[in-house]
């Protein structure tokens, strides 16, 4: 299943999510008035059978709480995923931490997060809980939450964390992590009578010793009591049968996307047998797990029979990967794990590394290649882009890395990024730093910047991905003033250049993300006419930073124009040089509404158009990085970087 697939998949079974909710409700709604009924008979209130003004009143009021409370929760996780982690009592783990098995979980999320083309998410670990598991949580990539179990950590050596966030990052591209929150946020209403339930039978039973009048009313109350529990039991009973319908499925398909992420299936085959080997297995103890049970790397309730269960069973997972695996051969000695020794941050020969990954190949077939590469790495990296991000995080300056990590200095490093790499324009820009940051930081970003030139605009994106969850934790008013700030420095030349455009675009478009995580931005509207005059003239303006002459430019437009359908075939659309930014800046913006299957269509137009010459320079990767950041298609990042010369060879994607 590729990328556009998982996606529209994901849309039908929300859709479908919400059918069943609204059944369910009208199921609990009619026993509860139901159960309300059959109190008033035994009160004998001298009304013959049920009364119905007392059966319709609690018909409508377990409506409106069940409404409520779905909206209570739903309201309580658009704080986005850290706050599912938070609730699970998850610790964040510290950009700057000393322990070396945290160290080990973030460098394998920031590599997972580079090559997968998302900003870095944030990253917990749940101290109390000895079971291997983990979850992913958020609306979007943009307010994501990586979450590991303190058995995860402890008891799986490097190549089977890696295969275990590979797996949670599967659910962040496909659109799962996305549809298990809001899961959350449904269910929560069908479960919480059963709750009450059992609230209502504990005080029933303190009764018996009160006044013979409140003593009478004891067994009403304890038929509510008991039938609220029998009910809320439904809803428990419902909400499984709905999330091993959505969840088991797509545990199989990201246990396969993980092989193919890390390029081994030692990694998650060996997390998944020690879970079956070890006493703690995978179950979660100090909190209750039936909230988050379809968000988990594995079953997290213990005696579920296999008709409930959220995850398919556990050998047939790992038979999967393993076919020749027996239950017998299941590990059961949990030793203490040694981390595995981190290579240094400060191999400055690995830069050239970053370069050769980008620069192999050859122009034989580069039409095909890039074109197919293109369409087919959208939310679907592979192991060589997990290679890339290895060799890429590694090379960063240690000055550069620490900056990415710091509350304080991650906002510098965002405006260094956004400076200009020549000189006379750098100056000029360095000059508003100053007024607007002081001497000091200034000094700084200055520093930043002139490593960053000497790197080149590989690492420019990758690190802005590793900066991004320090970049959250700064309040609203200074995000503002950031993006402020690099849209003054973009504009010192009086004309923003396409790389300043697409940084600019891209951090803007994060911060949105992370700062409204529950919430749809609103998006201009936009007739089906605007939008194909949007992607007609998206495709002229690539045609034109991917080729020179005019010959070249129409032949390239005309090969995407294709990709569109008859309509655009006589669609003339032209871009003067001089608007192209702002003529971007509108077709992005139409762009944005399209659904799965037409920004699909769209991204192999665009893979057409780039294909045309057999090249994909410096330009046009830039572009299509902001054109799938703006269209929520993560792009593997060797895609969207340099090599030493203008053009990515097609082996290198």
């Amino acid at each position: 299943m590729n990328f556009f697939d998982a996606q529209d998949k994901a849309r039908r079974v929300t859709r479908w999510l919400v059918l069943v909710y609204f059944v369910a409700t009208v199921l609990i709604v009619a026993c509860v008035a139901l159960v309300a009924g059959a109190a008033t008979v035994m009160m004998d209130t001298g009304q013959p059978g049920m009364n119905p003004s007392v059966m319709l009143p609690a018909a409508i009021l377990t409506a409106l709480f069940i409404l409520g409370a779905t909206a209570y929760k739903t309201a309580h996780l658009a704080r986005g995923g850290g706050q599912v982690a938070i609730d699970m009592g998850g610790t964040l783990v510290a950009p700057d931490t000393s322990d070396p098995l945290r160290r080990r979980l973030r460098n394998v999320v920031e590599e997972m997060a580079i090559a997968s083309g998302v900003p870095v998410p944030e990253i917990y670990v749940l101290e109390a809980e000895p079971g291997i598991n983990a979850f992913a949580a958020g609306f979007a990539p943009g307010d994501a939450a990586v979450a590991v179990t303190r058995g995860t950590l402890e008891s799986l050596d490097r190549d089977e964390l890696q295969g275990v966030i590979a797996h949670e990052f599967s659910h962040i591209l496909n659109g799962d992590m996305r549809l298990n929150i809001r899961l959350m946020g449904v269910l929560f209403g069908i479960m919480v009578l059963g709750l009450i339930g059992r609230t209502v039978l504990r005080s029933g039973s303190r009764m018996g010793g009160m006044s013979s009048r409140r003593g009478r009313s004891q067994p009403v109350v304890l038929l509510i009591g008991l039938g609220l529990t029998i009910i809320g039991w439904i809803g428990v009973l419902l909400a499984r049968i709905i999330k091993a319908a959505v969840s088991r499925q797509r545990e199989f398909l990201a246990d396969a996307s993980a092989v193919q992420f890390t390029r081994q299936t030692d990694g998650i085959a060996n997390a998944l047998k020690k879970i079956g080997g070890y006493a703690e297995h995978s179950y979660i103890r100090a909190v209750d797990a039936e909230e988050i049970s379809h968000m988990l790397f594995a079953g997290g309730l213990a005696r579920l029979t296999s008709v409930f269960a959220t995850h398919p069973p556990l050998i047939e997972r790992i038979r999967a990967l393993d076919p020749s695996f027996r239950e017998s051969d299941y590990p059961t000695d949990r030793t203490h794990q040694r981390p595995d020794v981190e290579p240094s941050m400060q191999d400055s020969k690995l830069v050239a590394g970053v370069t050769a990954a980008l620069a192999v190949g050859s122009a034989a077939g580069a039409s095909a290649a890039i074109g197919n590469s293109i369409s087919n790495s959208i939310g679907d990296p592979q192991a060589q882009h997990v290679e890339f991000a290895q060799t890429l995080r590694r090379s960063v300056p240690a000055d550069l890395y620490d900056a990415a990590h710091s509350r304080e200095l991650s906002l510098l490093l965002a405006v260094a990024l956004a400076m200009h790499p020549q000189a006379p324009v750098a100056a000029r820009q360095a000059r508003i730093v100053q007024d607007m940051l002081g001497e000091e930081r200034a000094a700084l970003v200055s520093r930043f910047h002139r490593q960053l030139t000497d790197m080149g605009p590989a690492y420019r994106l990758p690190l802005l991905e590793i900066s991004f969850p320090m970049l959250k934790l700064r309040p609203l008013a200074q995000l503002e003033f950031l993006q402020q700030l690099v849209l003054r420095l973009i504009e010192t030349d009086e004309q923003i250049e396409l790389h300043e455009f697409c940084y600019y675009r891209i951090l803007a478009s994060q911060l949105g993300q992370s700062l409204a995580p529950g919430h749809r931005h609103a998006r201009p509207q936009a007739s089906k006419k605007s939008m194909r005059q949007a992607a007609a003239g998206l495709i002229r303006i690539l045609a034109q930073q991917g080729n020179d002459s005019t010959e070249a430019i129409e032949h390239a437009y005309r090969a995407g124009i294709a990709e569109l359908g008859d309509w655009a075939r006589d669609l003339e659309v032209d871009v003067a040089p001089g608007s192209t930014v702002a003529a971007l800046d509108a077709y992005l913006d139409a762009l944005s509404r399209l659904g799965a299957r037409s920004r699909q269509r769209l991204v192999m137009a665009i893979s057409r158009c780039i294909a045309h010459d057999g090249r994909l320079n410096l330009r046009e990767a830039e572009l299509l990085r902001v054109i799938c950041a703006t269209l929520n298609c993560p792009l593997p990042p060797v895609l969207a970087a340099t090599a030493a010369g203008d053009d990515i060879r097609p082996n290198s994607v």
